[in-house]
């Protein structure tokens, strides 16, 4: 008796972390197409992380609107309450906006029972500044529980990571380093993760997300991609 009481709260644990193996992306693309951004389409989803930023996002918006192309961001609603403006000129442009949790705290981390209330305060406060429906979710480092997929559909939002990222947050990276991660994983029917601000990043190093992903909109319009936000995505 004394080894199966021992055995419940083992078992909690695994059953509340499990989801976090999505977080391998190998793992996520096999498993779990969808939770992976992957669509049966030849179609990219371009998704930016961390906004709104009024010092870096708005060099995204003009680079976007410049190649006429838009993107989902998955905004923080902590800093969307403090730049409304921001977030509407985004939806005027064309873009789409998610949610990516009040703030950038860890699921992992989450006190339970706190994470619901969350999502619904920051869908909602998305919802009110924009007028439009909001339907996607991504949690902070891409780090999935079993509370966090059962509060995101509780909250009315779908759950998605990504396909292929930049690793464009690092110290280390540079334009060229961003770009060849990302084509490195990326194929027809993949969602791409990069990030419009340094708020959790490297110092600056939005700037060198902002040339890599001028190269990369070149590349795909060269190349006659079709590239837009996760609702374009699975129209």
């Amino acid at each position: 008796m004394r080894g199966s009481a021992a055995l419940v709260p083992a078992l909690a644990i695994a059953a509340q972390s499990a989801p976090a193996l999505s977080s391998v992306p190998w793992v996520r693309r096999t498993l779990t197409p969808r939770l992976a951004g992957i669509s049966r389409s030849v179609h990219l989803a371009l998704t930016y992380d961390d906004g709104p930023d009024p010092v870096s996002t708005p060099h995204f918006l003009d680079l976007l609107e410049h190649h006429r192309r838009s993107a989902t961001f998955f905004l923080l609603g902590e800093h969307a309450a403090a730049y409304p403006d921001l977030v509407r000129h985004m939806t005027r442009l064309g873009h789409e906006v998610a949610v990516h949790g009040w703030d950038h705290r860890c699921l992992a981390a989450k006190r339970p029972g706190r994470l619901l209330d969350e999502l619904k305060r920051t869908r909602g406060l998305l919802e009110d500044i924009t007028g439009a429906a909001v339907r996607w979710y991504r949690p902070p480092y891409g780090v999935v529980t079993s509370e966090g997929l059962l509060a995101a559909r509780a909250a009315g939002l779908q759950t998605v990571l990504w396909t292929a990222w930049g690793r464009d947050w690092t110290a280390s990276a540079t334009p060229q380093s961003i770009r060849r991660t990302v084509l490195r994983s990326l194929k027809p029917g993949g969602t791409v993760l990069l990030h419009d601000t340094d708020r959790t990043s490297a110092p600056l190093s939005w700037q060198n997300t902002l040339r890599a992903s001028s190269d990369l909109l070149d590349d795909w319009t060269r190349q006659e991609v079709p590239l837009g936000s996760l609702s374009e995505h699975w129209a």
